[in-house]
């Protein structure tokens, strides 16, 4: 996307106009190279030595700056979701939220608030793939006129723990052998499976993990959850329990196992380079923010605790009311300086939002800050242009790392007479922010806030139930790729009996497929299902998917050029691929730029095929990479264009089951029914 379109998307931003007063560029026109204290280069090239053999002299003060700055560059990453990328958007609220809360970006019908938003990975480090089988954030930082407010989500309703006593554990688990360090960016090994079956709790969040929820086929396509319980507040000081969630407007699609771990070998980067090209294309990702509520006097109503992370709130029980739109829809100026440095707290509130006593949120308070302030060694993160707040920051905090304003006050403590007492507080009628009064009794105690968070496995149930027969065997692969893994044999007949509680009958197959006994326990009786839970039932488009088109010279001008059009009218992303970079050439003299060649390209970076064929100077290779393009698109699932000059490349006989294989020979609607079969995305009648 050209940069002066980006900016003019964000005219009238107040955010935007802060950090173009950050933005600095070294290599505009007639500039000339200086040092850090502003003296200009001569030689940026070569060291100062004695003699043009001799050693380095340690009085060459240019190279030692350059090189004692390089050595600095990087700051620690994250401990967990280290693998990330970030982009500015925009939310606009559809309605006026405040009968249920006092947050000023929720107030009325229109209201745009700029944010920052950061997609990650948990596990692996920031040179893992973006592919891998793991849980993702999905962090958003809304730019309030009332400050920050920082909603953390996950591609998951529900947590891997119920306490925040667990964090360290679970994360240990989940990463590499500290021995060994391997495996990267995966729980296909034993110590993470030791710890699911020694923690149960985890049984629920582990099930979504395992299925195709854990393998987006594009963050554009990727729902969230912020998982923890939280009240909205409004004026008269009413308390509303509300979880929240984003639905993608494009549906929740995903990758299947092999394809993922195909993918994340040829292109690591899959997912941030999906996000950066429907950006540049201005095809902006959007999202609808949803909320679910509960009144005060309800908490106790339900057959699950609500402030139990690891159990969701059933959308048919509780419906979710869809309250705004974001759309993300410009990239960085600086990955390191925006992205790299941006931090996310939950506990970053703005009146109208406040905590409830859910005790992972109580515990995740404090963890991200406390994360932030030994990244940045400094207090001063929030100084940061990324993370800084569009309105005024007056207080009394002073020195440290990072400090770059000068507080040239006279007075810095509070309360005071020499300065009228200011920075003044600012009442909570008047937008200062005020703690729900919540009512607080009971013993010390680290016991469980209710039974009902010891149930490990009615909702674990309620999701196996919901899903399709293809999604139930995909997680079964998925559960017998990652527990097989496991080298302990007890480790895996644990697991085995533990997934039987969920259901007998996959446990069981999962046991014959890792090599193991077959569970003796049974599953817990829940018959209940939530359509809501597959993916079977979301939306399906084809705007956006992306289309290979294998071609040679000599193709059938007319057709294909109609194929193409009919394509782009629908928002379908596409991309030339043959022999060799350049033009080919149709029958009648049209000529089309290729993209890439069989070389720089995969099957798997597409999500359908549209096959042309034609003539090549290598024919036999040309048609053996089409053939083999074809062959990996077929085993996953994915919908195949045939033009007329493409049949030789697929045989069409009542013994092949060519669903969603689209054929041009006859069909004078041949562009609708293929972009009808890209919409539809997985044909699973052929697994």
């Amino acid at each position: 996307m050209d940069k002066e379109k980006g900016k003019k998307l964000f005219e009238g931003n107040n955010k935007e106009e802060q950090l173009e007063q950050s933005h600095q560029t070294n290599s505009e026109s007639e500039k000339k190279m200086t040092d850090e204290n502003g003296v200009k280069v001569s030689n940026d090239r070569t060291s100062l030595r004695a003699g043009n053999r001799g050693p380095l002299l340690f009085q060459d003060f240019h190279f030692y700056k350059k090189q004692s700055h390089f050595n600095r560059e990087r700051i620690p990453e994250k401990v967990v979701h280290a693998r990330g990328f970030g982009v500015y958007g925009e939310f606009e609220a559809y309605k006026s939220m405040k009968s249920l809360t006092c947050a000023d970006f929720l107030s009325e019908a229109g209201r745009k608030t700029p944010v920052f938003c950061r997609f990650s990975n948990f596990i692996g480090n920031k040179g893992s793939k973006d592919t891998a089988q793991d849980i993702r954030g999905f962090a958003v930082k809304f730019y309030t006129q009332e400050g920050n407010y920082d909603m953390l989500s996950l591609q998951f309703p529900v947590f891997v723990l119920s306490d925040a006593m667990k964090f360290m554990d679970v994360t240990h688990a989940a990463k590499p052998n500290p021995v060994t360090d391997t495996p990267q960016a995966t729980v296909a090994h034993e110590r993470f499976w030791d710890y699911v079956v020694n923690n149960q709790e985890s049984a629920h969040m582990v099930m979504w993990l395992m299925s195709l929820r854990g393998r987006p086929r594009s963050w554009r396509m990727m729902a969230g959850w912020p998982i923890n319980t939280f009240r909205f507040i409004n004026e008269q000081g009413k308390s509303t329990f509300v979880r929240f969630k984003w639905e993608p407007k494009l549906g929740v699609h995903s990758l299947l196992l092999d394809e993922a771990n195909i993918v994340g070998g040829v292109d690591p980067d899959f997912h941030r380079n999906d996000l950066i090209e429907a950006i540049e294309k201005g095809i902006y990702p959007e999202y609808e923010l949803g909320v679910q509520l509960i009144e005060e006097d309800d908490e106790f109503k339900y057959d699950f605790d609500i402030l139990d992370d690891t159990k969701l709130w059933p959308e048919e029980v509780i419906p979710v009311q869809y309250i705004g739109k974001l759309t993300l829809n410009r990239l960085v100026d600086n990955y390191f300086a925006e992205e790299e440095q941006s931090a996310f707290d939950p506990s970053n509130l703005v009146p109208g939002i406040d905590f409830s006593n859910d005790p992972v949120l109580q515990g995740r308070s404090f963890a991200y800050r406390d994360t932030e302030l030994h990244r940045h060694h400094s207090a001063n993160f929030e100084e940061i242009p990324v993370n800084k707040p569009i309105v005024e920051q007056n207080n009394n905090l002073q020195g440290s790392y990072l400090k770059h304003e000068s507080d040239v006050g006279y007075v810095n403590y509070h309360k005071n007479s020499l300065a009228e007492n200011t920075p003044a507080e600012t009442s909570p009628e008047e937008g200062g922010y005020e703690n729900y009064p919540g009512k607080v009794e009971g013993d010390i105690t680290r016991e469980v806030p209710s039974d009902s968070f010891n149930d490990y496995f009615s909702q674990a149930r309620l999701f196996w139930n919901s899903l399709s027969s293809a999604e139930k065997q995909d997680l079964i692969d998925t559960f017998s790729f990652h527990i097989g893994s496991a080298q302990s044999e007890s480790v895996k007949q644990q697991n085995v009996e533990m997934w039987a509680n969920v259901d007998q009958e996959m446990a069981s197959i999962i046991a014959d497929n890792i090599g193991v006994e077959p569970p003796k326990g049974n599953h817990v009786s829940v018959t209940k299902s939530s359509p809501a839970l597959s993916q079977l039932n979301t939306p399906h488009v084809a705007i956006t998917q992306k289309v290979g088109v294998l071609i040679g010279n000599g193709f059938n001008d007319e057709e294909v050029e109609d194929v193409m059009k009919e394509l782009k009218e629908n928002g379908v992303f596409i991309e030339i691929i043959s022999e060799k970079l350049g033009m080919v050439t149709g029958a009648d003299g049209t000529k089309m730029k290729v993209d890439k060649t069989f070389l720089t390209t995969s099957p798997v970076l597409y999500d359908s095929l549209y096959i042309v064929g034609g003539n090549a100077s290598n024919p036999t290779k040309f048609n053996q990479e089409i053939m083999e393009f074809i062959q990996l698109a077929y085993k996953h699932l994915k919908p195949i264009g045939i033009a007329t000059t493409g049949e030789p490349h697929i045989k069409k006989v009542e013994t092949n089951n060519l669903e969603g294989v689209v054929f041009a020979t006859n069909n004078a609607d041949f562009g609708k029914e293929f972009v009808t079969a890209i919409a539809q995305q997985r044909f699973w009648n052929r697994m």
